[in-house]
């Protein structure tokens, strides 16, 4: 089993060129950053997790300049969006901010991706909500056939674009991991049409692995990882390795170097005992 932490990166957070390394030291395989471009002050569409909206949601950096400077920082921790709203990106643009990242990271990025749930920032990006999972995937097929050919061109309903060449290519091939975010209905078989992996947020997730592996091997698929963020505790780890989760995240705290050094050696701690020599 992986390890990683997570973090919104905002001006008033602890710095990513000394996050990256501090939990590289401690055995932390990767290092994942929230995304968002703006908070629309209507509020009208509710925090999922319930009650206000804290404020480092509408100070959070740009992921891929972040993600630049935790991978300059660092040697082995791999770099993550955890999630990119591709929704909301232009997928030729996003296509060469991955490449880009993963070519200055020596091939460590994840590309953590998803529908997102602020209906208005969502709006405020030309997208319509009822149909961006669509756009998603549409992104994600013209993303990867940037990648992965000389000439790209892809024709789709919502992406449409002639030959082009593009680069640079991404290090790792054919590209970086995509790693899908959501625990909706469907998600498991977006997941399994065209993400490396499975990233929920909430949910039934331990009971929905093996409808997810069932999807994987009737598609004529490897069986697919799945990340999760979990309580930090040792039985919770124990719990979640028995049923062959990939990955497990942890947030440390945005409002400071200390409360996240503080956070990140707590967590630290509680994995020394899973990680190997």
């Amino acid at each position: 089993m992986k390890f990683g932490v997570a973090i919104f990166p905002t001006e008033y957070a602890i710095s990513m060129a000394e996050l990256a390394p501090a939990a590289e030291q401690l055995g932390f395989e990767s290092l994942w950053v929230a995304e968002h471009s703006h908070i629309p002050t209507s509020r009208k569409t509710p925090w999922p997790a319930g009650g206000e909206l804290p404020k480092h949601y509408w100070h959070t950096m740009d992921p891929f300049v972040a993600l630049t400077a935790a991978a300059l920082a660092s040697k082995t921790i791999r770099v993550a969006t955890g999630i990119c709203l591709l929704i909301q990106r232009d997928p030729i643009h996003t296509a060469k901010e991955v490449a880009s990242v993963d070519n200055i990271s020596g091939g460590r990025f994840i590309f953590g991706i998803g529908g997102g749930w602020n209906r208005e920032e969502v709006a405020d990006h030309g997208t319509e909500f009822s149909t961006r999972w669509k756009l998603l995937r549409e992104r994600v097929e013209a993303i990867k056939t940037i990648w992965t050919n000389d000439v790209a061109e892809y024709h789709g309903d919502m992406v449409d674009f002639g030959p082009m060449w593009a680069y640079p290519k991404p290090v790792q091939k054919p590209h970086p991991p995509i790693i899908l975010g959501g625990s909706g209905p469907k998600i498991l078989q977006r997941v399994v049409r065209y993400a490396d992996g499975w990233m929920p947020n909430r949910g039934d997730v331990v009971e929905r692995i093996p409808e997810l592996q069932r999807l994987a091997k009737d598609a004529g698929r490897e069986p697919i990882p799945v990340t999760y963020y979990p309580k930090a505790s040792a039985d919770e780890i124990e719990r979640l390795a028995k049923v062959g989760l990939d990955r497990l995240i942890w947030y440390v705290p945005p409002d400071g170097r200390d409360l996240a050094l503080k956070k990140l050696a707590e967590l630290g701690n509680l994995i020394r005992p899973y990680l190997k020599d």
